[in-house]
C-alpha cells in the first residue's frame, strides 16, 4: 500500500481522491454468514455488508509522469538505440570502429577543455 507520494516533482503526476466509503454491516446479518466477509476481485478489495458486495475503499489515484519527463526519456532511449547501432556497426567494421572511437575521444577532450574554462571563470568572477 502507497502512504503517500511527493507531488513536488516537475517529474510526476498525480491525480486521485481521498474518499474512502463508508458502509454499515447489520449485526442480523451477520449471524447469516456472508455479511462481514471480505474478498479480493483481482484489482480491489471488497467487503459484504450484508445485501451485496461494496469497494472497500474508494480511492483511486493515477500517477504519471509529466510531459517533460516523457520526453526525456524518449530522448534517452533514442540515443540508446543510437548507440548500440553504432556498436553493432563497430563490431563488424573497422572504419566504423576508429570513427566511433575517434568521436568518443572528441567529446572527452571538449569536455575536459570545458570543464577547465568553466573553473577559471569560475574563479575570476
Amino acid at each position: 500500500m502507497i502512504k503517500s507520494i511527493n507531488t513536488g516533482s516537475a517529474w510526476l503526476n498525480v491525480q486521485g481522491s481521498n474518499v474512502v466509503s463508508s458502509f454499515y454491516v447489520d449485526n442480523n446479518k451477520l449471524q447469516q454468514g456472508l455479511a462481514g466477509q471480505i474478498r479480493h476481485t483481482g484489482y480491489q478489495f471488497e467487503v459484504n455488508d450484508g445485501n451485496g458486495w461494496k469497494p472497500l475503499y474508494e480511492n483511486m489515484v493515477i500517477v504519471d509522469v509529466t510531459e517533460p519527463a516523457q520526453q526525456a526519456l524518449q530522448w534517452a532511449l533514442k540515443q540508446f538505440e543510437k548507440e548500440k547501432e553504432l556498436e553493432k556497426l563497430a563490431e563488424s567494421n573497422v572504419a566504423v570502429k576508429d570513427a566511433v572511437d575517434s568521436y568518443k575521444k572528441t567529446v572527452t577532450d571538449a569536455e575536459e577543455k570545458l570543464k577547465v574554462v568553466v573553473s577559471l571563470v569560475k574563479e575570476t568572477a
